[in-house]
């Protein structure tokens, strides 16, 4: 199926409704340099995934006590959400200044969950950095959607740096994508340097993944395929689509898995394993030089679309699930 990415989502907004900041758009594959990173990428297969070799771990804690938001911040970004990838007419709301209930604690299907509103763009930031951990959540969509683009949400994990490192809005991370038909995308979210623009971007965060070019999808085309070519998640070809489809219909509660251990990560999407990364890198702030990247906080997105998060747990572990594949 054909979409638009994040990434690509955000221009097409920006196109939309703040035309004068979208003159160069996303990578589309038309030039030399984006035709280059792609050029030996093996065509995809479709695989049947399972994990095995799973870890035992320690003792799993709730990061979501039922009752408030305890143990988290908030970040907000600006309050014309379209004016994110163009010119804000004001400074980011800020840190722990959500007086718009875009994060809050709620009931739905009789139980407590997380809403995150998507009306602004933000996150819901834990307090503590973690490393080496099983993170269990459920999410499911809400009715909203206020943006012209496709539902839009995420995990970002390892999260360090700067509130609103990228565009006022996001610390920079590693993303667990929540988007329809690709939950489980990786992308890697840098630096701004406090311009607008995405040619000026620090693409501080790598990764490497073994991929496959899928012409069903839009440029870079590249789903997660186990024996794919090990390529390096950068600009142009920041992304990698999940390996597959593995998300339930629209209004249902969907399970998602991370583990992450030393400078490695799978996605994990109702059982499924749907994308494996390693090599998780980011830049010292002091030599410039890329370093593992192996902990850091946890994002919850607010970008557009309503969503709610429940039964939230972390669990330390010694070692990363195997992903096998199925006869």
């Amino acid at each position: 199926m054909r979409y638009c990415t994040p990434l690509l989502s955000s221009l097409l907004l920006t196109a939309t409704l703040a035309p004068a900041y979208a003159q160069e758009g996303p990578p589309d594959g038309s030039t030399p340099e984006q035709k280059a990173a792609i050029a030996d990428d093996p065509a995809y297969q479709p695989m049947h995934l399972t994990l095995a070799n799973l870890p035992k771990g320690g003792k799993a804690v709730s990061l979501f006590n039922g009752r408030d938001l305890a143990g988290w911040d908030s970040w907000l970004g600006y309050t014309v959400p379209a004016t994110t990838y163009g010119t804000p007419s004001s400074n980011p709301i800020g840190l722990n200044h959500d007086t718009y209930g875009v994060f809050k604690v709620v009931k739905e299907d009789g139980a407590p969950a997380i809403y995150s509103s998507g009306k602004l763009f933000g996150g819901l930031i834990t307090k503590q950095p973690y490393r080496n951990y099983h993170l269990h959540l459920q999410f499911k969509w809400g009715a909203g959607n206020w943006m012209p683009m496709p539902r839009n949400n995420g995990v970002l994990y390892h999260s360090h740096g700067g509130y609103g490192a990228f565009f006022g809005t996001w610390m920079s991370a590693v993303e667990f994508e929540i988007v329809p038909h690709s939950v489980g995308m990786l992308l890697t979210v840098g630096d701004s340097k406090g311009t607008h623009s995405f040619t000026t971007v620090d693409w501080r965060v790598g990764a490497k993944v073994e991929v496959a070019h899928d012409p069903a999808i839009i440029y870079p085309g590249r789903r997660y395929m186990p024996g794919g070519k090990l390529a390096p998640v950068q600009f142009p070809a920041y992304n990698v689509d999940a390996g597959t489809d593995a998300e339930k219909p629209l209004g249902q509660w969907n399970t998602l898995d991370l583990y992450v251990y030393g400078d490695k990560s799978i996605h994990v999407v109702n059982g499924v394993p749907v994308m494996a990364a390693a090599e998780l890198t980011t830049k010292d702030e002091k030599t410039d030089k890329m370093i593992p990247l192996t902990a850091g906080r946890i994002q919850l997105q607010s970008e557009g679309a309503e969503t709610y998060f429940r039964n939230i747990t972390l669990q330390p572990i010694d070692h990363l699930p195997t992903i096998t594949r199925k006869p």
